[in-house]
C-alpha cells in the first residue's frame, strides 16, 4: 500500500522538477537575449549617427519587434508550464503581440532589403518614404499589415458555446482560443504568402545587387556590402520560417518518438522559437563594423563599472570580519 500511495507523489514531483529545470533553461537565455538588445538600442540612442541613417532605424525596429515577441512568448510559455488558466479576455493581448510580432518579422526583412537596393540604386534621389526622417511610414504599414490580417483572423472564428470570453479559464495558447480549422487554414495561408512574399523580395534585391556589382568599376565596396547584406536577410529569413515548420516538426517527432508531449513542445518551443529570435538580431548587430565597435565599448564600460563595486563589496566584507 506504501508503494501505490507514492506512486502519485513521486510522479507529481518528477513533473514538477521537470518544470522547473525547463523554466531555468529558458529565463537564463532569454535574459541574456534582452541584456544583448538593451546595450544595442543604448548605442542607437547615444549616437545621433545611427538615427540619422534609415538602415539602422529599421534594424531599431527589428529589435524592438524581437523584443516584444520573445517577451511575451516567453511569458505564454511560463503560464503554460505553470498550467495557469485565465478568460481568453485576458490571454488575448498577449496572444496578439505574440502572433503579430511574429508576422512582423519577415516583413521587417523585406523592409530592410529594399533599403538596401533603395541606397545602392538611387543614392542621391532616394523616395521620400526611405528617408531617415519619413521611415515611421515604413514601419506603420508594416504593423498595420500585420495587425489587419490577425484582426480577420480572429473575426472569421466561431466562438465555442460553453466558453464565455471573460469567465471561461483556459490555457493561453493559439490552439484553444483560435481551434477553429477555418482560422488554422487563415493563418497557414497568411504565413505562406508572407514567407513567399519576402523570399521573392530578398531573392529579387539580391540578383538586382549582383548584377549591378558586375557593371560597376568604382564603388564597389559599398555594393558588396550590400549584396551580403541582403544575404545575410536570406538567412534570417530562413531562421525565422524554422518557427513555420514548428507545428509539423512537433508532430512527427510525436510520431516516431516515445517523447511525452510536455518534453516535444518544449524542445520545439526552444529551438524553434527561442534560438532562432536570439541568433538573428545578433548576428547582423554584430556582423556590422560601426556597431561592433560601439557594442563592444559598452560593454567593457558596463565592465568596468561593475568591477569597483564587487571590489568594494569584497572589501566591505573583508573590514566586517
Amino acid at each position: 500500500m506504501q508503494n501505490l500511495t507514492e506512486l502519485p507523489f513521486n510522479a507529481t514531483s518528477q513533473k514538477s522538477l521537470s518544470v522547473i529545470i525547463k523554466v531555468c533553461a529558458v529565463i537564463p537565455f532569454f535574459c541574456t537575449f534582452l541584456y544583448c538588445i538593451v546595450v544595442m538600442l543604448h548605442v542607437f540612442a547615444s549616437h545621433r549617427q545611427f538615427l540619422n541613417t534609415p538602415r539602422y532605424i529599421l534594424f531599431a525596429h527589428m529589435l524592438i519587434n524581437d523584443t516584444l515577441q520573445l517577451l511575451s512568448s516567453v511569458l505564454l510559455f511560463l503560464l503554460v508550464m505553470g498550467q495557469v488558466k485565465f478568460p481568453v479576455f485576458y490571454c488575448f493581448p498577449l496572444l496578439f503581440i505574440s502572433t503579430v510580432t511574429y508576422q512582423n518579422t519577415p516583413l521587417i526583412l523585406a523592409a530592410m532589403s529594399l533599403e538596401r537596393y533603395v541606397a545602392i540604386f538611387y543614392p542621391l534621389q532616394r523616395p521620400a518614404a526611405w528617408r531617415s526622417g519619413r521611415i515611421w511610414i515604413i514601419n506603420l504599414c508594416l504593423w498595420l499589415t500585420s495587425c489587419i490580417f490577425l484582426i480577420i483572423e480572429y473575426s472569421i472564428g466561431k466562438q465555442r458555446p460553453a466558453v464565455d470570453v471573460l469567465s471561461t479559464p483556459l490555457l493561453c495558447k493559439n490552439l484553444f482560443v483560435n481551434s477553429s480549422p477555418i482560422q488554422a487554414l487563415f493563418r497557414t495561408a497568411v504565413s505562406v504568402m508572407f514567407f513567399a512574399v519576402v523570399a521573392v523580395v530578398i531573392f529579387f534585391t539580391y540578383v538586382r545587387i549582383l548584377l549591378e556589382t558586375r557593371k560597376l568599376r568604382q564603388d564597389r565596396i559599398s555594393v558588396n556590402k550590400a549584396k551580403h547584406t541582403v544575404l545575410l536577410h536570406g538567412f534570417q529569413l530562413l531562421l525565422c520560417m524554422l518557427a513555420f515548420t514548428l507545428p509539423i516538426t512537433e508532430t512527427l517527432i510525436l510520431l516516431y518518438t516515445k517523447w511525452p508531449v510536455e518534453d516535444v513542445t518544449y524542445f520545439c518551443f526552444f529551438c524553434f522559437i527561442l534560438i532562432p529570435r536570439f541568433l538573428s538580431p545578433l548576428i547582423y548587430g554584430f556582423r556590422d563594423h560601426s556597431l561592433r565597435g560601439y557594442i563592444g565599448k559598452t560593454f567593457l564600460c558596463c565592465l568596468d563599472t561593475v568591477k569597483p563595486h564587487f571590489r568594494s563589496k569584497q572589501q566591505d566584507s573583508l573590514s566586517a570580519l
